[in-house]
């Protein structure tokens, strides 16, 4: 799994580049109802929502909001909207791979809004499994403040991790499956480290290298429209590129 922290490091330098705040108010409401949805309405019982939570608050989203949302995911409050998870998948340019993660009131406007993004960017939306394929999905703890990566490794042990990256002087990525990543966050922590971020991520079993600009504007353009849709929750490709073109392919 060496690397799986490469799509993830693509979009920090992206956001530094191009000073984009991340997810929206929208979207980070329906991951709490979603969570609150999937299991039970308290976080302190339930792992994704108290992570969904943490983030929207991390993100400035009103206590009230964050309230609702949770009310509306335990079925409390009635806006007539249901909210299904799905996942598409498709090609950008050059036949990168891309999956999307949705959350949506209206699959028909979703699907049309999605296949508009990648025709519009050089790409095309695919059917279900064309891509799905090439990723693993598996848990995340980012870990900053390392002083120790002897320490973190036992702990990570410990916790039942499978891996982890340094992914800078003092950051590291610690990886484990899904269904550990509960426990791998509370180790971590019980240990003394500082563990700033915890999501489930698509990893890809290969990169694909791009170093045409033009290919590249291309595809940060359809990441970015992606993105920008409200159903859209999260996208993950395969790509990598460096960072001179990046800056030059977002500037």
């Amino acid at each position: 799994m060496a690397g799986h922290s490469k799509w993830a490091n693509i979009k920090r330098q992206k956001a530094v580049v191009d000073a984009k705040k991340g997810k929206t108010f929208t979207q980070l409401s329906r991951a709490i109802i979603v969570a609150a949805r999937n299991g039970i309405p308290d976080p302190a019982g339930n792992f994704q929502l108290r992570t969904a939570i943490e983030k929207a608050k991390a993100a400035g989203i009103p206590n009230e909001n964050i309230e609702r949302a949770i009310a509306k995911g335990a079925g409390t409050f009635n806006d007539n909207a249901t909210l299904e998870e799905i996942r598409y998948e498709g090609y950008g340019p050059g036949g990168v791979a891309i999956l999307i993660e949705a959350l949506t009131d209206n699959r028909n406007r979703t699907a049309a809004d999605l296949r508009a993004a990648f025709s519009k960017n050089g790409g095309n939306l695919g059917e279900t499994g064309c891509v799905s394929w090439m990723f693993d999905q598996k848990g995340v703890c980012v870990v900053e403040g390392v002083l120790d990566e002897e320490q973190l490794l036992e702990a990570s042990l410990e916790g039942g991790a499978e891996s982890y990256e340094m992914t800078a002087e003092d950051t590291a990525e610690v990886l484990t499956e899904v269904t550990n990543l509960e426990i791998l966050n509370q180790t971590l922590q019980d240990k003394g480290f500082q563990v700033t971020d915890v999501e489930l991520r698509w990893i890809p079993s290969n990169n694909v290298e791009v170093t045409d600009a033009e290919q590249a504007r291309s595809l940060l353009k359809l990441i970015d429209t992606l993105e920008g849709l409200d159903d859209v929750q999260n996208v993950t490709s395969n790509f990598d590129m460096s960072e001179q073109l990046l800056a030059v392919s977002v500037g």
